[in-house]
């Protein structure tokens, strides 16, 4: 009897081991990020914010995600799958896409379009919407993305007054605007991003614009925020499930908050 307690006990502190481990390891960065050039620093602090976000693996389980960008467009992202679905108010177009293979139908002023240029084109052009308007959504959640180099700049308030570490993200092959670069102002109390600048060029010193990114709240198991100062993304949900319809019809989709 005292050998297997002596082995039940063995394999309880090898578990709680490998449990510990596992977490340490949890935000891994994606394939791709620079980690030789990022500093430890940033990094580390890159994992603060995931944890104060919800957690890597929550981040990984999110599933759907559907926002409004500014009152121009709706849309669906099936994170898993790469389907996404964008209603453009401003011209009343419908794009069923998916960003992983670059296919998909698009809708213009009620008419799907059937020549296979114009719809690559429009295709091409919703994916540009998507990687647009859910890097204003979701860029906390990608400091240690593909082609990311990560670097710690200074200790600095925001403009709201907000003890914040400032960090860099410089881009490498990656994305339509490679040249950008961004700073975000991580709260060193709530370690929540609570503002970022935008850079066109490497060579700029004035950024784009300075905004903030406030009012977090509890999505499913991750916390977004919409609070970009005098724009905002309205409409924020995440979903369990959707209109089984969502990815393959031009029919209307009612989104039910579950």
């Amino acid at each position: 009897m005292k050998v297997i307690n002596f082995l039940i006990v063995v394999f309880t502190i090898l578990s709680c081991t490998t449990a510990e481990v596992a977490e340490e390891v949890e935000n891994t960065p994606a394939a791709g990020f620079n980690m030789e050039e990022s500093d430890a620093k940033a990094i580390a602090i890159a994992d603060q914010v995931m944890e104060a976000m919800g957690g890597r693996r929550s981040w990984d389980n999110t599933k759907y995600i559907c926002w409004n960008f500014f009152g121009a467009r709706e849309l669906i992202w099936d994170k898993h799958s790469g389907d996404v679905r964008i209603n453009s108010m401003r011209d009343s177009s419908i794009y069923l896409i998916n960003i992983f293979n670059n296919s998909g139908r698009v809708m213009r002023k009620g008419v799907e379009l059937t020549d296979p240029d114009s719809i690559q084109k429009y295709v091409d052009r919703g994916k540009r919407i998507w990687i647009n308007d859910s890097y204003w959504l979701v860029m906390p959640y990608k400091l240690k993305d593909s082609g990311v180099t990560l670097t710690w700049k200074r200790e600095e308030m925001t403009e709201s007054g907000l003890k914040s570490d400032v960090l860099q993200l410089e881009f490498e092959n990656v994305g339509v605007t490679p040249d950008n670069w961004y700073e975000v102002w991580v709260d060193q109390e709530s370690h929540l991003v609570r503002q970022w600048a935008y850079y066109r060029h490497d060579t700029l010193q004035e950024p784009g614009f300075v905004r903030p990114m406030d009012e977090w709240e509890q999505k499913g198991n991750i916390l977004l925020s919409g609070n970009r100062g005098d724009r905002s993304l309205t409409d924020i949900m995440v979903l369990e499930s959707l209109p089984s319809h969502t990815f393959s019809s031009f029919e209307p989709v009612i989104l039910v908050n579950n």
